[in-house]
């Protein structure tokens, strides 16, 4: 068997290397976290085939957890109606031995505690077995979301007798599948030790196989490293224009381009254009030249000459956006763009 994890550089083709292992075969289990991500991967799996196999099965994780893992031993002996992504309430103190730790009084579960659920209830081994009985192959695309209880059930399943392919980006890690007080709450501030706990699981690490970017001109991936502070290479010399605009008439024109996507840190649908959010964007790979839209305390960092200082989700979400584009990568500040926010 093998079982390995392979960190990625935005654009290397994270998705594609696993749609080229499926074949018709063998049975796979596939598992990503947003619904982007799902729709990205089976887009590409109809592509790849005309249509989609039998074989492969394609979740994304609270459904994979909640309908695969958790319901053939628990729905019916816990009578529970489904799963909630509200948080528990803070002021809620049942121990791990009370069913309402893990669910509302109206017995719905909670999203960030379902995983804990199953391994407090002694079915981890359960569903390795269930596994092992329907397919020979798992992928979980995009690791870097697992956070909480969720990263610790995913090392626990990993277990199984199956060919195991893991793959991510440590720093496109802008999304967290769940969070539970403190647990695993350190996961993401360093690299090193992140890469430990995949080693102690028995997961090869490939830093190899899918280090260079084949989206991202060199001159992207040369902003990116030394800028943000991610290093990225380019697998060809391609060229691209990189640059900061303040010019009014030129940011107008910017926002009105609906073939330039406008990506915002956050509430992009204040703007009546083509845009996204920073975080969002992520899995997205369709846009060719991006504009990147800066709030004043990036726009101080970029007059700085670094985003290496800003708070480290924030820099992930922006190492994101960057990397989206094909072609050329443009900056403006959001404060030009007043004139077109909606009330």
């Amino acid at each position: 068997m093998d079982k390995s994890v392979i960190f990625a550089v935005a654009g290397s083709g994270k998705a594609s290397l696993l749609i080229e292992r499926l074949n018709e075969q063998q049975r796979f289990l596939i598992i990503t976290y947003t619904e982007s991500n799902y729709s990205n991967l089976r887009y590409k799996i109809i592509q790849r085939f005309g249509y989609f196999p039998g074989n492969i099965s394609l979740y994304t994780y609270f459904k994979f957890l909640h309908s695969f893992c958790y319901r053939p031993f628990l729905r019916l002996k816990k009578n529970t109606k489904g799963v909630t992504f509200k948080l528990p309430p803070t002021s809620e103190r049942f121990p791990l031995t009370n069913d309402r730790r893990f669910m509302t009084l109206g017995r719905r579960l909670y999203a960030n505690r379902l995983a804990k659920f199953v391994e407090q209830s002694n079915l981890v081994g359960d569903v390795i077995a269930r596994m092992e009985k329907y397919f020979d192959v798992f992928f979980v695309d995009e690791v870097q979301d697992f956070a909480g209880h969720d990263f610790n059930f995913l090392m626990a399943i990993s277990a199984a007798k199956l060919d195991t392919s893991f793959v991510g980006d440590f720093f496109q890690h802008t999304f967290d599948t769940s969070r539970d007080g403190n647990v695993n709450g350190s996961l993401h501030t360093d690299y090193n030790a992140y890469v430990a706990r995949f080693k102690s699981a028995k997961l090869k690490i490939d830093t190899e196989s899918l280090k260079k970017s084949r989206r991202c001109s060199k001159s992207v991936c040369e902003f990116i490293t030394e800028k943000i502070g991610v290093t990225i290479e380019a697998h060809d010399d391609r060229e691209s224009i990189v640059k900061y605009e303040d010019d009014p008439a030129i940011v107008s024109a910017i926002y009105e381009d609906s073939k330039t996507v406008k990506l915002f840190l956050k509430e992009h649908y204040k703007y009546n254009c083509y845009s996204q959010n920073w975080g969002a964007s992520k899995g997205v790979d369709l846009y060719q030249d991006v504009c990147v839209v800066l709030n004043s305390s990036n726009v101080k960092a970029w007059h700085s000459g670094s985003f290496q200082g800003i708070n480290p989700e924030t820099r992930n979400k922006l190492y994101v956006a960057c990397s989206r584009t094909r072609g050329n990568l443009t900056f403006i500040p959001e404060v030009l763009l007043k004139t077109f926010k909606r009330s």
